[in-house]
């Protein structure tokens, strides 16, 4: 399997390049060159399949080339073994056609763990029998942050710096970053928003002079290592539901794309997908882009939903590529004009595209907060802001005979208060996130400029050899 990028002019890549690249040289984004499908009999094999045999062979073909079948099952198996659920991401019943796709049964209590726990594991081992050194850095708006310190604190060879917006992530969020003692987790809090974190992060990879002194790589949804592995969720529990066979729908909350996207390369491999709905909250982007075909960025509104305050979705790049004819060139302009504007107009081609499987919704506090009350009153099931989003979604777009998925994103105790705000239950942490509350952290604060944080990362990384 190749990797090209969405803009066009970067080299082509093996699996292994474009997962220790992560951010195309060009700007763009990686995406397979071709799309692998899997036949109604290879999908309904997967009924009797663990989560790390599923995973297996979803991902097969997207790794071939750089792991052989052995060595991707032997990462699943070690990856999803640290789920405190066996099943790594149950499906809860919530009625007689809707169900809760839980996504947060791994250590950092996020569905960012389902990929980045292997991602953790792919980097390691890309880069065993290498001298060279890895410095990753990343933007998060709550979860990413956590699950990708996660999964690389105390690995040899590799250096991680994460920023995050300073007062914009819950509690339990910034605590699970700034107390992990490694001493190659760095995290930095800039004064600003989410939106201004990634356009730093991007601005250190497009800077040749800055990504030439290290060997960079990216943790976020950017890397699309990262979405593979999301795309393996979408198979597991649809199958469950009686795909190939039957039709399903999902409903995911959205903030960067990378989520909805791997439902639809899910589609796109021959799941019979009938609706993915892109649920956003106030913060509507992404649901003006899919109604009206508007994608223009706004203020960010600062919500109880803080991993879904973003205007400007990085992962929608992936999709206009792929909806727009696959025309690197064309979408490095029509990119490059957004950019420059913070405004543009999808393409007819773009929009007809995405008018058959997408459907955009915007869920504004209270729509959040009954959907809460809904889920714990009616299903006796306590959910997180993000997930009530998508939940609230969903029950706007239910179809006889379809079943529709909700994706849980997160344990409904990383938003404790917006939680018991709504349904005056206050949910707990799990016993295995441990004293938590108890440790020191550790953290900076920048100035959310490029001159900041680049040299604060220059300082404190390793230089290639």
């Amino acid at each position: 399997m190749r990797y090209v990028s969405t803009r066009g002019t970067a080299p082509t890549l093996d699996f292994a390049g474009a997962t220790l690249a992560g951010l195309a040289a060009d700007g763009g984004l990686y995406v397979p060159e071709s799309w692998p499908t899997l036949s109604d009999e290879q999908i309904a094999a997967l009924a009797g399949k663990s989560y790390a045999e599923t995973a297996a062979t979803v991902m097969a073909p997207f790794v071939a080339g750089s792991l052989s079948e052995d060595e991707l099952r032997a990462l699943c198996d070690t990856a999803y073994g640290r789920f405190a659920h066996d099943a790594v991401t149950p499906l809860v019943q919530l009625d007689h056609d809707q169900w809760l796709l839980e996504l947060f049964h791994g250590p950092t209590l996020a569905f960012k763990d389902v990929a980045l726990q292997l991602l953790g594991l792919l980097f390691e081992r890309f880069l065993t029998g290498t001298t060279e050194h890895l410095t990753i850095i990343g933007a998060t708006s709550g979860d990413t942050g956590s699950a990708a310190i996660d999964a690389v604190a105390g690995r040899a060879g590799i250096d991680i710096f994460m920023l995050h917006p300073e007062g914009r992530v819950s509690e339990v969020q910034r605590r699970q970053m700034t107390t992990v003692g490694a001493p190659n987790v760095h995290n930095i809090a800039i004064r600003g928003d989410f939106d201004t974190a990634q356009a730093l992060v991007k601005a250190m990879f497009n800077d040749a002079a800055f990504a030439g002194r290290f060997r960079l790589s990216a943790v976020n949804s950017i890397n699309w290592a990262r979405l593979m592995a999301q795309v393996v969720y979408y198979f597991y529990a649809a199958v469950r539901l009686g795909a190939p066979a039957r039709a399903v729908a999902f409903s995911v909350p959205t903030g960067n794309f990378g989520d909805v996207f791997a439902g639809y390369v899910a589609a796109r491999m021959g799941l019979p997908v009938a609706k993915l709905v892109v649920a956003t909250n106030v913060n509507d982007i992404l649901a003006r882009a899919l109604t009206t075909g508007d994608y223009s960025s706004r203020e960010v509104v600062p919500t109880a939903t803080p991993s879904m305050d973003i205007q400007v979705s990085s992962n929608f790049e992936r999709l206009l590529y792929d909806l727009g004819g696959r025309d690197g060139g064309a979408l490095a302009t029509q990119m490059r004009g957004f950019e420059a504007e913070r405004a543009m107009r999808l393409s007819n081609a773009q929009r007809e595209g995405a008018a058959g499987l997408f459907v955009g919704e915007r869920v504004d506090p209270d729509g959040m907060a009954l959907a809460m009350r809904h889920a714990c009153e009616r299903a006796g099931q306590v959910i997180d802001p993000h997930t009530a989003i998508a939940l609230a979604a969903a029950r706007r777009h239910l179809a006889p005979d379809v079943p529709m998925m909700t994706l849980a994103t997160a344990h409904p105790a990383k938003f404790g208060d917006a939680v018991e705000r709504a349904t005056g239950v206050r949910p707990s942490l799990p016993a295995r996130v441990g004293d938590l509350f108890e440790r020191e952290e550790r953290c900076v604060t920048l100035d959310a400029t490029y001159a900041a944080v680049s040299a604060h990362v220059a300082a404190h990384a390793v230089p290639r050899g």
